[in-house]
């Protein structure tokens, strides 16, 4: 029998909140990603982190934030939480080795590409692990060429997302970006719910149980927890909020002498240059005879 499913019990609050959340999070995890292109190597590896935690956290909040919306008449619901948290993994590995790829190989060209495509079937397999959690007495059923179109609706959001964290700018830039990205993640997590059918095994009966949003309130507060830890890190980081680069000044750097430096800082002032010693061939001071 099929079963009647409604993705908006809750009206349009839950995909309000949700797109919220997936904007936050592409906020967090775009500037962190930004932010490591500007600092040292030894330093870049835990704003990837950071940053790739952020986005697989926003985009695992989003999807469960709507979920808490979605019933199918005549049968209960329930999560496994193993499963439900093996998602959450899923999205921040992927995510991360996309950005982990774009933050070492610069947002251009294959690495690009390479990273996109791979942090887009993350955000993809998190979607579809996530909705395999799900028990319920019957049968998901998934329309192939509506999965395949949110596939590529997830990597195309994915690429463009970290094309726009290579572009070094400031925070209006990835306020931007996240949110077109959340729009796409969205988007994605939508059209892969649009290909959805529940099959019911036995005839539509009372569905009285816990209601999905009281079962999933409990696992969100961890991914929430971070992400508020997370912007805590971005307001209170001036050079995250910037986009300028943490470099020292070119008289500060090994191997290059104070002297030499040309400083660019004021047109007035003037390059200052190498002083030649006394009687070397140039010299304006004359030479003892």
């Amino acid at each position: 029998m099929q079963g009647t499913v409604d993705g908006f019990s809750y009206g349009l609050v839950t995909p309000l909140v949700a797109y919220l959340m997936a904007c936050l999070g592409g906020a967090l995890g775009l500037r962190c990603t930004t932010r490591s292109m500007l600092v040292a190597h030894s330093w870049r590896p835990g704003w990837l982190a950071l940053g790739s935690a952020a986005i697989g956290s926003g985009i695992w909040t989003m999807h469960f934030i709507a979920m808490m919306g979605f019933t199918v008449k005549g049968t209960p619901i329930h999560y496994d939480t193993a499963m439900t948290f093996a998602s959450l993994a899923v999205a921040i590995v992927m995510v991360g080795v996309g950005i982990f790829i774009v933050g070492y190989r610069g947002a251009r060209g294959a690495a690009l590409f390479t990273g996109g495509t791979i942090t887009g079937l993350g955000i993809a397999s998190m979607h579809y692990l996530g909705m395999a959690s799900m028990r319920l007495d019957g049968k998901l059923e998934y329309n192939t060429l509506t999965v395949a179109a949110s596939v590529l609706i997830a990597m195309v959001a994915a690429t463009a997302a970290l094309w726009a964290a290579g572009q070094v700018r400031g925070l209006m830039w990835s306020v931007g970006a996240s949110l077109v990205m959340g729009l796409a993640v969205s988007g994605m997590h939508y059209t892969g719910m649009a290909a959805l059918s529940v099959h019911l095994h036995t005839p539509a009966g009372s569905s009285e149980a816990d209601s999905p949003a009281a079962l999933l309130a409990p696992m969100l507060i961890g991914p929430l927890a971070f992400l508020l830890l997370a912007g805590v890190v971005v307001l209170f980081d001036p050079l995250m909020v910037m986009g300028r680069p943490a470099v020292l000044p070119a008289e500060h750097k090994p191997g290059i002498p104070a002297h030499t430096a040309v400083h660019h800082s004021s047109p007035n002032r003037m390059r200052l240059r190498p002083r030649r010693p006394v009687g070397h061939r140039g010299s304006r001071t004359p030479q003892n005879r």
